[in-house]
């Protein structure tokens, strides 16, 4: 009866694994298959993080060397060959120093309109534009005291990372333009709002004071 049993048993497995390699012969082509997309996209996707990495180096470094330049106008005509290469966060950065490199050389106009371009342009992440944003309330180039105030309102809105900053700003284009009482308002805000930073704080409650006014009417 055992050797039965183990007869049995051994018919049994060998069927089921005559079943199996008909399988594996009639669709094994498919794990096979999976098998080469899976490594092939994996190929793919470390060929292009490869590529990604070689050419953020190679204008990281040709940025280097344009910032090299004698004078602030070559910098920024070095600059402007640079920009068409880079692409959304890579390109802001590029033109966010231009725009430096523009004030320097005394060009204010052409440093605003490349900032208020860049802080329009859609296709740029959101972060670049408030910094060309808020870059151009301080270039200024021709715009008002009222133009640079309207320039940083989006950025004082609650939730801007640069609100703070954006806040500082004002205060100093009120003074510039005479209207200290605003200017001590705006200042006596930062001071009491919880995301000042310790040396902003120390800065604004300073103004305060050299304007006249009293701390603690935040």
């Amino acid at each position: 009866m055992a050797d039965q049993d183990s007869f049995i048993t051994e018919v049994s497995d060998e069927v089921r694994r005559d079943k199996l390699f008909a399988l594996m012969r009639k669709y094994g082509w498919i794990a096979v298959a999976l098998v080469v997309v899976i490594v092939g996209g994996a190929a793919i996707f470390e060929w292009r993080k490869a590529q990604a990495i070689a050419q953020a180096q190679k204008i990281g470094d040709e940025v280097l060397v344009a910032l090299g330049e004698e004078s602030p106008q070559a910098q920024a005509d070095a600059l402007s060959g640079l920009s068409t290469q880079g692409e959304g966060g890579q390109k802001a950065v590029i033109d966010l120093l231009k725009a430096s490199s523009l004030m320097e050389a005394g060009d204010g106009d052409g440093a605003a309109a490349l900032l208020e371009a860049l802080s329009s342009d859609t296709a740029t992440p959101q972060i670049y534009r408030d910094i060309a944003r808020l870059k151009l309330a301080v270039s200024a180039g021709n715009l008002s005291a009222e133009d640079r105030i309207s320039v940083l309102g989006p950025l004082l809105q609650p939730g801007s990372p640069l609100r703070v900053l954006a806040m500082e700003q004002k205060a100093l284009i009120e003074i510039e333009s005479g209207t200290t009482d605003a200017a001590i308002e705006t200042l006596q805000g930062l001071v009491s709002d919880a995301e000042t930073t310790e040396d902003l704080r120390r800065r604004a409650s300073q103004l305060i004071v050299a304007l006249g006014g009293a701390l603690g009417q935040g």
